[in-house]
């Protein structure tokens, strides 16, 4: 079973929601968390995890995802075809070939292509780093980070879910929190998963992209159902979204301090008791009502 949160904002409440999510689900279920935002993964933090006091990942490694080109010096005769074909100015003359601008190239491979003496090769280069942690909740969490100014994002998710998928266990439901917006890794999240939980805030921006990340989901026919994060900051906002949701309204979540305080204390949310412990139980309750017959 593969639930994924997502929001078609940034920080509308998607880490502290699968956070709280993974561990309700881990009191009935085997359950793997993965934070499928490779490029600002937080999952972990909400999770309790802090590399400066716990010793850092019980596994990490680089992985590739992306290709780019490798010139040979003593075959370049610096036509300059390859300069003129690219359109991401990601190479320049040096002084005795062509060479690669790193940061500006999204190994499209058309250099490669273009080259008339065959002075270019595309080679994978490692460029994100994939983090297995071991939680206090008898869970893993899995992560990944691109490297600054790299690209393929989404082939790095789907990289970062086959090896989680390699983790599972007899009833395993795994947890993926998805980046925002509507792009690459969010794509990269949804395809393949059994059900949404699609979280917005009470703001009419957040409204909009729920609906925009709504779109693409509807386009995979995957249910979903939706949360409000911050409920009560605008109720009228928050009624709007409730009514757009209808029967896949899955609950509110108030502002509460509690919550503020449980990411300083890198603690989740679930846990901090009291009424933003009720909400979150009665969201669970509802995805595992609307989950009911995929499992």
């Amino acid at each position: 079973m593969r639930i994924t949160v997502l929001s078609g904002k940034g920080g509308v409440g998607k880490s502290m929601l699968a956070s709280s999510l993974a561990i309700l689900f881990s009191k009935k279920f085997n359950v793997i968390a993965v934070d499928c935002d490779v490029d600002a993964p937080n999952l972990a933090l909400w999770l309790g995890i802090d590399n400066s006091k716990k010793g850092g990942a019980f596994k990490s490694y680089m992985i590739s995802t992306v290709e780019k080109p490798i010139i040979d010096e003593d075959v370049c005769t610096k036509c300059g075809k390859c300069l003129d074909a690219c359109n991401f100015g990601a190479l320049s003359n040096g002084k005795r070939a062509v060479e690669l601008i790193p940061y500006r190239c999204e190994g499209c491979g058309l250099c490669e292509i273009i080259c008339p003496v065959d002075a270019i090769e595309m080679k994978k280069v490692e460029n994100c780093t994939l983090s297995h942690y071991e939680t206090e909740y008898d869970f893993p969490v899995v992560q990944g980070q691109i490297e600054p100014g790299e690209a393929e994002s989404g082939e790095a998710v789907t990289e970062i879910r086959k090896y989680a998928d390699t983790l599972c266990k007899k009833d395993a439901v795994i947890i993926q929190d998805g980046a925002a917006g509507i792009g690459c890794p969010v794509i990269a999240s949804i395809v393949g998963s059994d059900y949404v939980v699609a979280v917005a805030e009470s703001s009419m921006s957040s409204f909009s992209d729920l609906k925009r990340a709504l779109e693409v989901v509807n386009q995979f026919k995957i249910p979903y159902g939706v949360v409000v994060n911050k409920y009560d900051l605008n109720k009228n906002i928050s009624n709007e979204i409730m009514k757009f949701a209808g029967d896949r309204y899955l609950g509110g979540i108030n502002y509460h301090k509690d919550v503020i305080k449980s990411i300083v204390d890198l603690k989740p949310a679930v846990e901090m008791g009291g009424n933003v412990r009720k909400e979150l139980e009665d969201i669970f309750q509802n995805v595992l009502e609307s989950t009911k017959g995929l499992f």
